[in-house]
């Protein structure tokens, strides 16, 4: 559907938010699947990791080539942004941030591609009226991301606590161990853990889900005529350059909340 059909901007922007959903029993209502943001997802995370399979099959002790040089700046740098923050004994919180980066910053990128030309292809080629190619503008994809990182944090505390010592953190923290404070202990680390998951996935979501709506208006007003064709395109240049900051500082936060959440489950109270 494109920006130049006698369509209102509210129609328009509707056109392009909507998902192709697809339920999975009756009416759908919870059990609705998004095929679009899943199929988006896989095809973003085969193509993020063959990615860095590629650059490390093509690795050499040698003199690296500008491509290997940049990624190892790449691992580098979440290196040191790593041991910044964590200061445990697992050497797995490294790999989980810097997949947790690429494939973020995969998906966020996808909102660079211009909304109506990837209409049409989807439209012409794939025959799908509906479909969104920015998972991350799905609150569902950041949710689940966040939810995974909210089984890591579990995970590790379990592991560095014993299911026990995590237990009693659980009601004895931070107010004391009586048990007449037990159900204000369990009741504030649980408002700490809900708000975790929440503002890790709304925080993503909130800002990929703004830059594609800046996009379709900008688009919208590029149909209205020669003057608003070129104010369009030299806005939409200059927020799709902005916006290259705002897809790679996501990214990095996500990353960051990431090892920062990991890193409080190896604190004790």
């Amino acid at each position: 559907m494109a920006a130049g059909t006698d369509l209102t901007p509210t129609s328009y922007i509707g056109h392009h938010l909507t998902f192709q959903a697809r339920p999975l029993a009756g009416d759908g209502g919870f059990w609705t699947v998004h095929v679009d943001t899943l199929v988006m997802t896989l095809l973003l995370g085969a193509l993020a990791f063959g990615f860095m399979w590629w650059i490390t099959r093509k690795a050499s002790a040698g003199v690296p080539s500008k491509t290997q040089a940049f990624v190892e700046l790449a691992v580098e740098f979440v290196n040191n942004q790593v041991k910044g923050v964590y200061h445990g004994e697992s050497r797995m919180v490294a790999p989980i941030a810097l997949t947790t980066f690429v494939l973020v910053l995969f998906m966020n990128a996808m909102d660079f591609l211009p909304v109506d030309i990837m209409a049409w292809i989807y439209h012409n080629v794939f025959h799908q009226e509906n479909w969104r190619g920015v998972p991350t503008a799905d609150v569902n994809t950041t949710f689940a991301l966040a939810l995974s990182v909210f089984a890591l944090m579990i995970f590790y505390s379990i592991r560095v606590k014993g299911l026990g010592g995590w237990i009693h953190e659980l009601l004895c923290a931070p107010f004391g161990s009586n048990p007449l404070l037990w159900p204000a202990n369990l009741l504030f680390n649980a408002v700490e853990y809900v708000s975790k998951p929440l503002s890790h996935s709304l925080r993503l979501f909130g800002n990929m889900y703004a830059g594609e709506i800046i996009f379709m208006l900008l688009g919208m007003w590029a149909a209205t005529g020669l003057v608003g064709v070129f104010f369009g395109s030299f806005l939409h240049l200059g927020w799709a350059i902005f916006h290259i900051l705002i897809v790679v500082l996501q990214a990095y936060i996500f990353m960051m909340l990431t090892v920062v959440y990991i890193s409080m489950a190896h604190e004790h109270h």
